[in-house]
């Protein structure tokens, strides 16, 4: 019997369906205990450690566990969840790139530092996930938290531009993909409202019209709690416009320390 097995969580999947998923296809662990260690957004891709049997018990064991991510950043576009399943609003700009500006940026991102919790994330305030108090406008009501955030190697992989017409192409097939849920516990973030997204994408390609966009792509190694898509946007601000996550992949799920990957799943 496995402790543990390793999923690659296609976009579009919530962790949950990833789970059920794999315990379709496999099962002899139809009714054995699952639980992921480390959330895995819905529109992000890659690896998600799910624990199985008794080493459920061992949740909190795992749920520190280092992260590396492979990103992509558009610019001089971004949204209120930092990433492309938000309401977009566009810079106004055609931003380019300085090699020697954007490789200062991202020296600045290495290291601790202390962050908010992005307003569309799930973590907890008085009772209620963050992302909640921000679709019924209580955030007025709440002081938004902090945590320490580790970025241990930031590089450049790549830069390069895209059409008005290719970006078109992948954000609609991006949106095809978005899940829904009839949960009443989801409330108003059930359908990731986007029918707005939609429309707010339709919007920006009116703005825009037929241009270049830049799109950066990164890797990233960090601890347990890195938000890519408040990365992305902190990025774009620092190259004086906006950015948000086109794209976010995790690579890998393991402990990182001094330059190496000490143990990976």
């Amino acid at each position: 019997m496995k402790k543990y097995v390793v999923l690659e969580k296609p976009v579009g999947q919530t962790p949950l369906e990833a789970v059920q998923a794999w315990k379709g296809a496999n099962p002899t662990y139809a009714n054995i205990p699952a639980s992921y260690a480390g959330r895995l957004d819905p529109m992000a891709s890659g690896k998600l450690l799910v624990l199985l049997g008794d080493e459920c018990k061992k949740q909190k064991a795992y749920t520190g566990l280092d992260k590396a991510y492979e990103i992509e950043i558009l610019l001089d576009a971004g949204s209120d969840t930092g990433d492309a399943l938000g309401l977009i609003t566009y810079s106004g700009q055609e931003t380019h790139v300085d090699t020697r500006v954007l490789s200062a940026i991202l020296s600045k991102e290495r290291g601790t530092h202390e962050r908010a919790y992005p307003i569309f994330s799930s973590k907890t305030v008085k009772g209620t996930p963050l992302f909640l108090h921000t679709l019924r406008g209580t955030l007025q009501d709440i002081e938004i938290p902090t945590h320490a955030e580790t970025i241990y190697t930031i590089r450049k992989r790549n830069v390069r531009s895209i059409s008005t017409g290719e970006l078109r192409a992948r954000i609609e097939a991006f949106l095809a993909k978005v899940p829904t849920s009839t949960e009443p516990s989801k409330e108003l973030g059930a359908d990731f409202r986007i029918e707005q997204v939609r429309t707010c994408w339709e919007n920006f390609f009116v703005q825009t019209g037929d241009r270049k966009f830049v799109v950066l792509t990164l890797s990233v190694t960090c601890g347990s709690g890195a938000y890519m898509r408040s990365l992305a946007g902190r990025i774009g601000e620092a190259l004086g416009s906006k950015g948000l996550a086109l794209s976010i992949h995790r690579t890998i799920i393991g402990r990182y320390r001094f330059g190496f990957w000490w143990r990976s799943f």
